[in-house]
């Protein structure tokens, strides 16, 4: 993989000749023509999807988190120190990986994908700041590096980004797009229904809102990254090695049921680990599906938190709609907070 050159005075934006890796690029966005229209299309949802995490009211939530059972609150902290690492790395990594896109439209969503990233930096600064304890606000930040099974599970994902920054070949980012729509589409979701599941007793609700925003988010990079699987391998037919794809799904599949059943497992009210092994596998059933691939876990066909759809499917004015669980946006409007909760 070569990165592409900045100024290129010979560059070729044609549309006949314009490709996702390995064009010939200008970098001048000319959108006025545009040859990937899905990314033209996600451009405009997205930059509709604006919001401010302080635009929602934590208050109740402070006095809803003294009164959480001990696992309550240590699967709260744990999950927020595993999500404060996803969209750390990927607001430095996405720029990475457009160093070597060679379409301008896809480069501007990758670029609205990091500055959402450090949105959700962002909220959870302002959830941790506004909720938790003095005392333990460093804790949630170092987490990642006392526990474990979170150390390994981050590990596994940032030493692909990682390889692929020392050794800029074919293979490494191949395996860096992979990653990156493993960490979209799989590793987020059951730490998102833990707190939805918190808001259907009526706890946390602020906290559950904006993780409802950033969920929506994440819909959108979801698609980006089954975009970019399916148009590389459609302009490169070897570049992905189906069974990398499905190696690489079994392990981000295992470390998340792992950790899962770690921070979670049987100890918080309609989490169990038996419905964590079925909608995680479940799950990446799906996301395989979406990319042209087969399922690999066969008789996971059913998603056991289905009632958690509406949560994350929000109708009305000043609302955002999406389709969660099976990863495609519908609309969006701007946003700066979520109503509904009562409707569960």
């Amino acid at each position: 993989m070569d990165k592409k050159i900045l100024f290129n005075p010979l560059g070729d934006d044609s549309l006949i000749q314009r490709k996702i890796i390995k064009g010939n690029s200008t970098n001048i966005f000319n959108l006025n023509n545009v040859k990937y229209q899905w990314a033209n299309h996600l451009y405009r949802n997205m930059m509709g999807n604006f919001w401010i995490p302080e635009k929602i009211d934590l208050t109740q939530d402070k006095n809803d988190y003294n009164n959480l059972t001990f696992d309550e609150r240590e699967a709260y902290n744990g999950i927020l120190s595993f999500l404060i690492f996803l969209d750390s790395i990927q607001t430095n990594n996405i720029p990475n990986i457009s160093d070597y896109i060679t379409a301008p439209e896809v480069n501007l969503i990758l670029s609205i994908q990091t500055f959402q990233e450090a949105i959700h930096s962002q909220s959870y600064q302002y959830i941790i700041e506004s909720i938790l304890p003095k005392e333990i606000r460093n804790s949630i930040y170092d987490k990642w590096r006392d526990d474990k099974i979170l150390f390994e599970r981050n590990r596994y994902i940032a030493e692909i980004y990682q390889n692929f920054i020392e050794n800029q070949s074919d293979e490494n980012f191949a395996k860096t797009i992979i990653a990156d729509y493993l960490l979209e589409a799989i590793y987020f979701y059951n730490g998102f229904n833990f707190f939805y599941l918190l808001a259907s007793r009526n706890r946390m609700m602020g906290t559950s809102d904006i993780i409802r925003l950033i969920n929506r988010d994440e819909l959108s990079h979801v698609i980006i990254f089954q975009q970019l699987l399916k148009e590389i391998r459609n302009e490169n037919p070897n570049f992905f090695k189906d069974e990398i794809i499905y190696e690489m799904f079994e392990k981000a599949v295992k470390q998340e049921i792992a950790w899962t059943n770690h921070i979670i497992g049987d100890r918080v009210l309609g989490i169990t680990k038996e419905n964590t092994e079925k909608y995680t596998k479940w799950l990446a059933n799906e996301r395989l599906k979406s990319i042209g691939l087969k399922p690999i876990y066969k008789g996971f066909d059913k998603n056991p938190y289905k009632q958690l759809e509406k949560f994350a499917d929000t109708e009305g004015e000043g609302n955002v709609k999406a389709n969660f669980f099976e990863g495609t946006v519908t609309s969006y409007n701007m946003s700066s907070s979520v109503e509904g909760w009562d409707e569960f």
